[in-house]
């Protein structure tokens, strides 16, 4: 699944990508930051939403807090499984509560996502980091859904959305290739269906053709960074998303390596 994603701009970047978009008074985000944004951080994020017509950027928490999360506790418990929500369930099962929501649509900006390869005979997973070749930023679809209870400290109604995963492409097979989530990556769309997604007379099939785009992996570009899941510094000072070279590495597609190596060494 995708946990980690990345915005390493500014504001500018988004409202120049759709200039009639109306940005919310009270979001206040800190862009030199979002660098590297954990889903399971729950920290607010600037997401796009259709409201009446006027596409708006909105201070929204990164994991969806659902109708039956109704207490301080069932949040805690359940809040960490909602953070991505897969294209399969939204039209298709009739239990799933993505289907319930599926007409709260919103996009996620970012310039990049972080994803996690598993090598045999290595102790941790290498982060890569991967974004499109044609546009500096793009946007991932997500939901969105007000919780059902005011927060326990500020007594807010919290806005909050999950990012939609597909199967994997060739490319992101061979990157997201362990795990309970195994073969899987976020929708990744051309611009003309990031806006369509956020038509608000969009039909069930129209959110199916939608859901259906599969990311052509020749329009991805990626390299391995430095280890992101930590507060220790890289060795060579770069950041995040800068290429890391890690020594022995197998090219993708060979996922054994006689040499058992840490990301902390």
């Amino acid at each position: 699944m995708c946990y980690d994603i990345s915005f390493s701009s500014n504001i500018q970047l988004i409202t120049d990508y759709l200039p009639d978009l109306i940005v919310d008074g009270q979001l206040n985000f800190d862009f030199d930051m979002a660098i590297h944004v954990m889903a399971q951080a729950y920290r607010k994020y600037p997401v796009i939403i259709n409201d009446g017509g006027a596409y708006k950027l909105m201070p929204f928490e990164w994991g969806v807090i659902a109708d039956y999360m109704n207490t301080p506790e069932k949040i805690k418990q359940s809040r960490q499984y909602m953070c991505n929500a897969q294209s399969e369930k939204i039209i298709n099962d009739k239990k799933s509560f993505w289907r319930r929501i599926r007409s709260k649509r919103c996009l996620i900006p970012v310039t990049g996502i972080f994803e996690h390869r598993e090598i045999k005979g290595w102790k941790n997973k290498v982060p890569y980091f991967i974004h499109l070749t044609d546009r500096p930023m793009f946007c991932i679809p997500g939901l969105y859904h007000y919780a059902p209870i005011p927060d326990v400290e500020t007594g807010e109604i919290k806005g909050t959305f999950t990012l939609i995963t597909r199967s994997a492409n060739s490319v992101m097979k061979q990157i997201h290739n362990g795990g309970p989530n195994v073969f899987r990556m976020p929708m990744f769309l051309p611009k003309e269906l990031e806006l369509k997604w956020l038509q608000s007379d969009l039909t069930d099939e129209g959110i199916q053709e939608v859901l259906d785009f599969e990311m052509p992996s020749e329009q991805l570009d990626y390299w391995p960074v430095f280890t992101i899941r930590s507060t220790k510094p890289r060795p060579d000072s770069k950041e995040k998303t800068a290429p890391y070279e890690w020594p022995n590495l197998p090219p993708l597609g060979i996922d054994e390596s006689t040499e058992q190596k840490s990301l902390f060494s």
